[in-house]
């Protein structure tokens, strides 16, 4: 990011016999040479300019310096280079080369300070022309079915098979905020958003009050997701996948009428421990007789006495381990001709531990979890702001990495390996020349990801 040089003079340690002094007085430099490839990359998907149009603008045209598209894009490029807060952005506004990526044509003009941008964040749903300074405001259906839409066009052909992976994780609060509830689970106060992933496409992420299930709101999501889904790809196969929080009936009712199939931690009573135990007291045998951990699955028609309106297949995992005995279980609607119980706990169960990495790169590296404002309104617009800078990431890796070390690289190494490079943006009549650091160790790899996105068709 460009300085501005402030006079101070930095004494440092010598070297040798020569002092060593700094001063913040060098020509414009950025240190997110790297971001030009978010340009690339957007210009493939054109995720911005989709998200712009989820706002409306009542501002008077003629009295704005700051177009719809570049508040956004510059707030979606600024979590995704690591800026998490908006005082960040004034001095961000300076960056020429920010400046390029977010579209802004005109040199020497400033981008939006953290004022502008907090306007952004703060309209109120019924803001229109006659309010003062918030007057645009963001319509969240729209900028939901954009996540969806940017994850059917990234399939060329229909696959065969989807699996939707719906998780629940804490966001904790610091303040007062607006539907802030102590979550005993958690141990503070927090929202409980809710996120649900096809592989590393982001489909949904809505925040939620702590006061409510896991599983809470799941099926309205998902009927509008599959809705839309089946609009394009009317004949593939889906597979719901959660953990026990999502073992409900209301949602596996759902799924067994409208066709879509489930797969799902079952919280374990005395009851399933009963149904497997011979299996238990075997693998326990073969722990004690080789001192390594045993399992075993048993396949099970499991019906509870009050909660569930039929019966369904259910597999128990038997297992011992050194603490001692571990069962566990899954519920599903696959059928054991479709799928072996082995195949279905430890190959199709398990890796929904995947979506979790997912989560991490969600709120820990784009900070989806600074959710500091007042209102729920708010912070859920802060949370789409990080959800589509890792729609960004993540078609950079997808199409940018694709063959390379970095194909499965998280978010924070994309960040470090590939956008933090120093570099000068020089202007001439006929075109902008972007002078990257000879330093930079990964230049063939810099080299490869932009052949790589050049074979994509631009979109925007």
């Amino acid at each position: 990011m460009s300085t501005e040089c402030s006079g101070v003079q930095l004494t440092l340690q010598p070297l040798g016999r020569r002092p060593v002094v700094a001063r913040f007085d060098a020509a414009p430099i950025t240190s997110d040479g790297g971001a030009v490839l978010l340009r690339e990359v957007d210009r493939r998907i054109n995720v911005l300019g989709r998200m712009a149009g989820c706002f409306v603008d009542h501002r008077d045209p003629g009295r704005i310096q700051h177009s719809l598209v570049e508040l956004v894009s510059q707030r979606v490029l600024g979590l995704a280079l690591g800026y998490e807060d908006l005082n960040d952005h004034d001095r961000l506004r300076e960056d020429a080369l920010l400046g390029v990526v977010v579209g802004r044509t005109e040199p020497g003009r400033a981008l939006a300070g953290k004022s502008t941008l907090n306007r952004l964040e703060l309209t109120p749903e019924d803001a229109d022309a006659s309010h003062r300074y918030k007057k645009v405001v963001a319509q969240p259906a729209a900028l939901d079915d954009v996540l969806i839409d940017v994850f059917l066009e990234a399939h060329r052909t229909p696959p065969a098979r989807i699996w939707l992976d719906l998780d629940a994780t804490d966001d904790p609060l610091h303040g007062t905020q607006e539907g802030r509830f102590f979550h005993g689970y958690y141990g503070h106060y927090c929202y409980l958003p809710l996120y649900i992933f096809a592989g590393e496409h982001l489909l949904c992420a809505r925040l939620r009050e702590a006061n409510v299930d896991a599983a809470a709101g799941a099926v309205d999501e998902l009927e509008r997701i599959i809705g839309r889904i089946r609009q394009v790809w009317p004949q593939v196969q889906i597979v719901i996948r959660g953990d026990s929080g999502f073992c409900r009936e209301d949602l596996m009712a759902w799924c067994e009428a409208s066709g879509v199939d489930y797969l799902l931690g079952l919280a374990k009573n005395p009851r399933l421990t009963a149904a497997i135990a011979e299996a238990l007291e075997r693998v326990a045998t073969r722990y004690q007789e080789t001192g390594k951990a045993a399992r075993e699955f048993v396949e099970l028609r499991y019906r509870t006495r009050a909660s569930w309106s039929r019966e369904r297949r259910v597999v128990g995992k038997a297992e011992h381990l050194a603490k001692g005995p571990n069962p566990r279980f899954v519920v599903t609607s696959l059928a054991l001709a479709e799928v072996t119980a082995q195949v279905l706990y430890e190959e199709l169960y398990c890796a929904r531990g995947d979506m979790e990495n997912r989560i991490k790169e969600q709120q820990l590296m784009l900070f989806a979890d600074r959710t500091s404002a007042h209102t729920l309104r708010a912070n859920q617009l802060r949370l789409y702001f990080a959800s589509f800078a890792y729609v960004l990431l993540a078609a950079l890796r997808r199409l940018g990495l694709a063959g390379t070390a970095l194909a499965h690289a998280q978010c924070d190494t994309l960040r470090l390996k590939l956008l933090k490079i120093g570099a000068q943006l020089k202007r001439s009549v006929r075109r902008l020349y972007l002078s990257l650091s000879a330093s930079y160790p990964l230049q063939e790899l810099f080299a490869q990801v932009c052949a790589n996105l050049q074979r994509y068709p631009l979109r925007c």
